[in-house]
């Protein structure tokens, strides 16, 4: 899914300095993780949104447990790469993955997966949901999502929608919202968001469902103008914008980040990682680096985050294969 390039120094801060300080983590099994060097695989280039989340998650567990955590970015195939990785290696807490929403959209997207996502791979906990923001070209003649759904129904086909790709989250807002309104627009993929925005300011689409990181500056700048959030819950981040929900019954859509391990890996282990990391996410200053990509954190349990991802996979997987999306 989509992975919202940012400034990751400015975000981390020299944080990584502090990964090995001295510490008094212990553990049920033994001495684990003092004294061992630990990775966390991030699916995805640097300096993007799962990257930055990444080393400022993997900066916290290294200053509790007193370990180093090295960050290895193995990019490519829509997450595949990375996480097959994980998926394979040693289910000795020594390894494990933040990934997005491709851990429940790729197995649909794709013609084969190395790995099973459900099988090959235990849930440890949620870091944040980032919310999508409707944002249209400022000329187009709606003011808001009631008035979009009445506009696009009374011009079929003509409505073009931008995203960063085919089987983003970005992309899949789009689907599930003419699914959920009846509406008919012409989808116009492109390589990341960055060129998309220009061209959605441009006039040359018309609108996107884009990450809210991206597109919030250039609402508040007056260039684009923004209708709706994608959650079912307004964002603190941009509390004006009323859920698309309130006029689209049942629409939810988020790009959330969340933590893996090998499966098999010991549950003490799991649970470890998750405490430990929910702890990290009640840290203040942690929170200030978190509202600078409008991440919301979140922290739940192993169970919640397999719950959840069952749902994903449910959700993504009946609409993917309704409207036949496919990445080659």
């Amino acid at each position: 899914m989509t992975d919202t390039t940012i400034n990751r120094r400015a975000l981390l801060g020299g944080l990584g300095a502090s990964l090995a300080l001295p510490g008094t983590a212990s553990f049920a099994q033994g001495s684990w993780p003092q004294g061992r060097t630990l990775k966390l695989v991030v699916p995805f280039p640097p300096a993007g949104a799962t990257d930055v989340l990444g080393r400022l998650v993997a900066d916290k567990l290294g200053q509790a447990w007193g370990t180093n955590i090295v960050v290895e970015n193995r990019p490519g195939a829509g997450g595949n790469i990375g996480t097959d990785v994980v998926a394979k290696a040693e289910p000795n807490g020594d390894t494990f993955l933040i990934v997005s929403v491709g851990m429940a959209t790729n197995q649909y997207l794709y013609a084969k997966l190395n790995y099973d996502p459900a099988k090959d791979l235990a849930p440890i906990t949620m870091v944040a949901l980032v919310p999508n923001l409707l944002v249209v070209n400022k000329d187009l003649p709606v003011k808001d999502t009631a008035e979009l759904v009445a506009y696009a129904k009374a011009n079929p086909g003509k409505l073009t929608y931008a995203s960063s790709g085919v089987g983003t989250s970005v992309h899949l807002s789009g689907e599930l919202f003419q699914k959920l309104t009846g509406t008919k627009m012409v989808h116009v993929p492109y390589r990341g968001t960055a060129q998309a925005t220009q061209d959605l300011i441009g006039g040359r689409v018309d609108l996107i469902f884009d990450n809210i990181t991206q597109a919030l500056p250039h609402v508040r700048s007056g260039s684009i103008r923004g209708l709706g959030i994608t959650t079912a819950r307004r964002s603190a981040t941009a509390p004006e914008f009323a859920p698309i929900a309130d006029v689209v019954p049942g629409f939810d859509v988020s790009s959330w980040f969340a933590l893996f391990a090998p499966a098999k890996t010991p549950q003490a282990v799991i649970d470890k990682i998750h405490a430990d990391t929910k702890a990290g996410l009640a840290d203040p200053a942690l929170r200030a680096k978190m509202d600078l990509l409008a991440a919301e954190p979140v922290g739940n349990t192993s169970a919640e985050l397999g719950a959840f991802l069952q749902a994903e996979m449910k959700k993504w997987g009946e609409l993917i294969r309704e409207v036949g999306v496919k990445v080659e």
